[in-house]
């Protein structure tokens, strides 16, 4: 699989910004999550969607702000972002994995995009 991740930019806070990431190959039978890694810090979990979509998972800081989605047909998923904080800026990566479990844990997703850069300004 491969991912290529897309739209992240400067944005003031406040605003919305919708991420988007291309998928080659298989793209059903993967769990789709994004990820982030602000300045000087580990890369952290972001959010999550099952296989067809009808589960999502957010960390606590972008619950009701965010929102992950997906488009079978199209081999894409989309990360929606509303009411952008500064504490959000940082590089976004979407990543994929077949099993559900430690959805949250970096280390267990096989295939990463590149990465898109958000900055949210004050």
């Amino acid at each position: 699989v491969q991912l290529q991740a897309s739209g992240g930019g400067l944005v003031q806070a406040g605003g919305s910004l919708r991420l988007s990431c291309a998928a080659s190959g298989t793209f059903s039978n993967y769990v789709m999550g994004w990820f982030r890694q602000p300045p000087g810090k580990e890369r952290e979990f972001v959010a999550a969607v099952t296989w067809s979509g009808a589960s999502t998972y957010y960390t606590d800081s972008v619950k009701g702000r965010f929102t992950i989605s997906r488009d079978n047909a199209k081999q894409m998923v989309y990360l929606q972002m509303n009411s952008l904080k500064p504490e959000d800026t940082a590089v976004y990566y979407c990543a994929s994995r077949r099993a559900l479990s430690n959805y949250e844990n970096p280390h267990y997703y096989d295939y990463w995009g590149q990465g898109t850069q958000v900055t949210v300004s004050s």
